[in-house]
């Protein structure tokens, strides 16, 4: 399968080189383009100077913009197959060829790099780790399956699935909802254990105190893309 990476970047300088050098390293047979989302920092600089593929966006439009831009390129280009895969360093690239050879033998339309199968690794914090179990519980009330780590940004998606994304994806905090919409869609969606690691540099878009408010929104995301997908 010809495979791309897709890594959306906002002020990732401290994790975007290392976090290139990992999938060069453990998934060389993928190919790879950074999103940067008009970051304020040097991330494209630095992505430029090393000789990274990186496409620059000219304004910032938000992780589901940024993913959505890979998407695009990703169905342009002709790939089989696409993966998301952060620039803040917490995904490990030596998991993609296993969730790449789920996706062909089992005939799936998307997987997700799970923490919480094996519970290896970093496993964030209490208050997200709630959050994390609220959203299994409401996909599961809602679509009769179990996802276990349904905020994962790690997951990889089959031809099928990157036209779709391409077309429509969720602006904001998208993982919940964009799986929602794909279990409610008929699409196949399974999970494999992965390890992650604990942002090294930079600073997550989610903090404690708007916390409460992703949780909102993204529970009426879910809820729309519920009805939207009947």
């Amino acid at each position: 399968m010809k495979k791309l990476v897709i890594i959306p970047a906002y002020n990732e300088r401290g994790n975007i080189l290392k976090t290139v050098e990992d999938v060069k390293k453990n998934a060389p047979d993928f190919d790879y383009v950074v999103i940067n989302d008009c970051s304020t920092d040097d991330t494209l600089s630095l992505c430029r100077e090393h000789g990274v593929h990186v496409i620059a966006l000219p304004i910032n439009l938000g992780i589901g913009g940024g993913v959505q831009t890979g998407y695009r390129y990703a169905y342009e280009k002709g790939y089989d197959c696409a993966a998301q895969f952060d620039g803040d360093g917490q995904h490990n690239a030596a998991y993609l060829s296993e969730m790449a050879k789920k996706l062909e033998t089992e005939g799936l339309d998307m997987v997700i790099g799970s923490r919480y199968i094996e519970k290896k690794g970093f496993q964030s914090s209490g208050l997200r780790r709630a959050g994390i179990r609220y959203f299994t519980w409401l996909i599961k009330v809602l679509t009769g399956k179990r996802i276990t780590d349904p905020t994962s940004g790690m997951r990889l998606c089959n031809r099928r699935m990157i036209e779709w994304f391409a077309s429509d994806y969720p602006r904001d905090y998208p993982e919940p909802e964009s799986v929602t919409a794909a279990l409610k869609s008929g699409m196949k969606v399974e999970e494999v254990p992965v390890e992650m690691n604990e942002r090294a540099t930079g600073v997550s878009s989610i903090s404690a105190v708007n916390s409460v408010y992703y949780m909102i929104k993204v529970s009426i995301a879910v809820l729309m893309a519920t009805a939207r997908k009947k």
